[in-house]
C-alpha cells in the first residue's frame, strides 16, 4: 500500500535516480570521517612522544608541537573537500556525479587517514629521538613533510575528481 508521499519523484530518471545524491553525501561523510580519523591519530600518537620528552627535556616542547600541527592540517584537507562536496549538491544529481564525489571523498580521506597515521609514527619516535640529539631534527621535519604530503595527493586528487 503505497501513500501519497511514498510515489516516485516524477522528475527522476534513469541517468538521475532519487538515490543518486546519496554517494555525494557518502564521499562527503568520507572525507571529513577518515581524514579526521588520521589527524587524531597523529596528534594522539606524536603527543606520547611530546610527554615522554617533556619529562627530561621541557624547554623542548614547542619545538616539538610541529608533529600535532601537521596532523591537524590533515583534517582541513577533509574539511574542505567535504564542504565542497555538500555544496554540490542538488535535488536532482547525475549517477556519475555521485560516484565521482564518493571517489573524492574517499580519496581525500583514505589518504588522511595514512598520512595521520604515518605522521603519528613518526612524530612519536622522532620527538623522543630529537631530545636526546638535536641534529635529528632537520631530518625529523623532512620526514615528516614526506608524511604530509601523501595526504596532499589525496586533496589534489579529489580536487581534480570534484572538477570532473
Amino acid at each position: 500500500m503505497w501513500k501519497a508521499d511514498h510515489q516516485i519523484d516524477p522528475e527522476a530518471t534513469i541517468d538521475q535516480p532519487a538515490y543518486a545524491f546519496f554517494f555525494c553525501v557518502m564521499g562527503a561523510v568520507s572525507a571529513i570521517v577518515f581524514s579526521t580519523l588520521g589527524a587524531a591519530y597523529g596528534t594522539a600518537k606524536s603527543a606520547i612522544g611530546i610527554s615522554s620528552m617533556a619529562v627530561k627535556h621541557p624547554e623542548l616542547i614547542m619545538k616539538s608541537i610541529i608533529p600535532v600541527v601537521m596532523a591537524g592540517i590533515i583534517a582541513i584537507y577533509g574539511l574542505v573537500v567535504s564542504v565542497l562536496l555538500t555544496g554540490s549538491l542538488v535535488k536532482m544529481y547525475p549517477t556519475y556525479k555521485g560516484f565521482l564525489n564518493l571517489g573524492a571523498g574517499l580519496s581525500v580521506g583514505l589518504s588522511g587517514m595514512a598520512a595521520g597515521f604515518a605522521i603519528g609514527v613518526v612524530g612519536d619516535a622522532g620527538v623522543r629521538a630529537a631530545a636526546q640529539q638535536p641534529k635529528l631534527f632537520v631530518g625529523l621535519i623532512l620526514i615528516l613533510i614526506f608524511a604530509e604530503v601523501l595526504g596532499l595527493y589525496g586533496l589534489i586528487v579529489a580536487i581534480y575528481l570534484f572538477t570532473k
